[in-house]
């Protein structure tokens, strides 16, 4: 694999392409011009666990992504579609690496590729400072699997996965990859979805236990929920969703779902617990609390469209009419 496109490069995606960039030619293709001229001129920087900074090709316009090796698409998962159907052609002959929280983005990205796919699931973090520089923070390795579907042979997954880590990341190529991301679905899931309603970030009341009120005792429920839907739909986990629970707990990071409800901006919980809450009812097996969080953020999502159309009617001492 010589050349990489980084389709949307946030925290995330900017840990890949600064790394990789060490590597092999790197294209990142981004919603804004100004962040293509900014990389373009400046190049990007890392900060954190790692210290260096490289140059990179940059754009805005999907006509200008050359055909790529590889590319790795992480955006949110509500943006997969509108951000890859421009460029998916671009990869008709190699691979697509799907990095998104939750379940379906793989799907979204086959309707608009007929390249190979590989399922993600990233636990490294970072803080994105700025257009042109990110800080690495939690340097922990990309699970990498076939999508089954396609039929993508494991040794495209080794081949990419050998070229993050030779980039300086973390990856591991596994031959089914549902076990690790059913992992992560549940616990960000969970930690997501009450961060967003609660307003905390990823902090030790999550795992507190200790009194009747203690915000654990419904974290640990809504974990061994997700554990029950996973196991009735036939996925064996690939590690502990509340010993992860226990871990983040101790970082007091921000959620990106916090960010989005802190900024109103419509979230990822369609592809977290909506996608237990559906995989549940496929399964026919019960899923209430994470049903509630689902049908709760989407009322959250719906309040901040409401109070904008209604802004008018509000009378001068507060009540609506």
């Amino acid at each position: 694999m010589k050349r990489v496109c980084i389709v949307g490069c946030g925290a995330i995606g900017s840990l890949y392409a600064v790394h990789l960039a060490r590597v092999v030619e790197v294209w990142a293709f981004v919603r804004r011009e100004e962040h293509a001229l900014a990389l373009k001129r400046e190049g990007l920087r890392v900060s954190g666990k790692h210290e260096f900074h490289v140059s990179l090709k940059a754009t805005s316009c999907p006509e200008e992504i050359p055909d790529c090796d590889l590319a790795i698409v992480a955006t949110k998962a509500r943006q997969v579609e509108e951000s890859f159907a421009p460029v998916g052609h671009h990869f008709n002959q190699g691979a697509v690496l799907s990095a998104q929280n939750g379940l379906g983005s793989e799907e979204l990205i086959a309707e608009h590729t007929r390249g190979q796919i590989i399922r993600g699931t990233t636990f490294m973090s970072g803080t994105r400072h700025s257009d042109t520089h990110v800080q690495y923070e939690l340097d922990t390795a990309t699970w990498m699997g076939p999508f089954e579907p396609r039929h993508t042979p494991v040794a495209v997954v080794e081949e990419a996965a050998e070229l993050i880590v030779a980039g300086g990341l973390k990856a591991e190529a596994l031959q089914d990859a549902r076990p690790a991301q059913w992992s992560k679905l549940i616990f960000n899931a969970s930690v997501n979805g009450i961060s967003a309603l609660t307003g905390l970030p990823h902090s030790p009341h999550f795992a507190d236990e200790t009194r009747p009120a203690s915000l654990g005792h419904l974290l640990h429920d809504l974990i061994d929920e997700g554990k029950r839907v996973a196991e009735a739909a036939g996925v064996r986990l690939h590690e502990d969703p509340w010993a992860m629970n226990k871990i983040g707990a101790m970082t007091n990071h921000p959620p990106s779902m916090l960010y989005d409800a802190r900024h109103h901006f419509l979230t990822e919980v369609d592809f977290l617990s909506g996608a237990i809450a559906r995989e549940a009812r496929r399964a026919g097996v019960s899923a209430p609390l994470h049903t509630a969080v689902y049908q709760l953020i989407k009322g959250k999502e719906a309040s901040w469209t409401y109070k904008e159309e209604n802004k008018d009617a509000v009378v001068e001492n507060g009540m609506a009419h």
